[in-house]
């Protein structure tokens, strides 16, 4: 697999950002700023609970097809390797990891048999799009940790996706979870989320590294990122920090993951967390406590680190 030097871009955005003025010149400042070659595209699908047995992804709060083909051909025109990774959210706020129902089935409850049926529409659906625009990858879902023990629902899901899709597969499975997943065999690529704290880099890179060999896969962190916030770089999954805004310590923070990966051969690329669509002013960079690197120390570090695997 060729490296990746990846970017997550305007995640989970509602339609009609794509399609603006406004994320056209977003994508090329991700270009001109970061030495990206490689972007993943975040389609939004929504379910009311956890429990819930029902996945939209055609309403307000979700990029239209039309809007999304389109953005990935000029993405492509532009040099760019593009991924979709369709992402199921709850609407009352749970984090997806808590998607969850009862093993056994049980008679008026709801059941998984319902949710992956719903979730395999959701998937094959932007997977017949990436097919249809050429991306280089798709990633069947983000964190989707308590759906992950369910092992033949999740192989029959990778299998109807290659039914319609003829690139790369990949799951992006949460922080501390690689272990844990025993179908990676399915997918052709494993990727992960690397928000792990500044200073245990080395003891997780040692995990994961037992899992890649073990299966023999290409491997890379399809999220990663750290907040400008004060503390962030400790807790870096923790969205929820508020602090003094800290460049320096979001810039120390990528320093020590691409150091830390630098030695692992097996580690090939990351996709950080995350640009918008719609910026903020530079000159507010400086004031800015947020994931987004744009125009601060950190997308130096990202930039010069980028330039190196060309």
């Amino acid at each position: 697999m060729q490296y990746i030097r990846g970017i997550t871009f305007a995640p989970f955005c509602r339609r009609g950002l794509l399609s603006s003025k406004e994320a056209y010149e977003s994508l090329d400042n991700l270009i001109n700023r970061t030495n990206a070659d490689f972007i993943i595209l975040v389609p939004n699908g929504l379910q009311n609970t956890p429990q819930s047995e029902e996945i939209d992804f055609t309403s307000e709060a979700t990029m239209s097809d039309e809007e999304l083909k389109k953005f990935i051909a000029h993405a492509k025109s532009k040099g760019l390797r593009v991924a979709l990774k369709p992402t199921a959210n709850c609407r009352n706020g749970t984090w997806r990891a808590h998607i969850n129902f009862f093993d056994e089935d049980v008679v008026c409850e709801p059941k998984w048999c319902n949710w992956f049926r719903a979730y395999t529409e959701f998937q094959t659906h932007y997977a017949r799009i990436a097919e249809e625009c050429g991306c280089e990858m798709f990633i069947a879902g983000c964190e989707m940790v308590q759906s992950e023990r369910r092992e033949a629902e999740w192989r029959q899901l990778i299998a109807d996706i290659r039914k319609v899709y003829s690139g790369l597969v990949s799951y992006n499975t949460d922080k501390y979870q690689e272990h844990n997943v025993k179908w990676w065999d399915a997918v052709d690529v494993i990727s992960s989320s690397g928000y792990y704290p500044i200073n245990d880099w080395e003891r997780q890179l040692d995990r994961i590294e037992a899992v890649v060999k073990k299966f023999g896969k290409p491997f890379f962190f399809a999220e990663c990122g750290c907040m400008s916030t004060q503390g962030s770089n400790l807790v870096p999954n923790d969205w929820s920090v508020r602090g003094e805004v800290d460049l320096q310590g979001q810039a120390d923070w990528y320093t020590e993951m691409f150091r830390a990966c630098e030695k692992r051969d097996w580690v090939s690329g990351f996709a950080i967390w995350d640009w918008c669509g719609r910026q903020y002013p530079l000159h507010k960079a400086e004031t800015h406590g947020g994931y987004e690197t744009y125009g601060k120390p950190a997308e130096k570090v990202i930039s010069d680190f980028y330039s190196t695997k060309k």
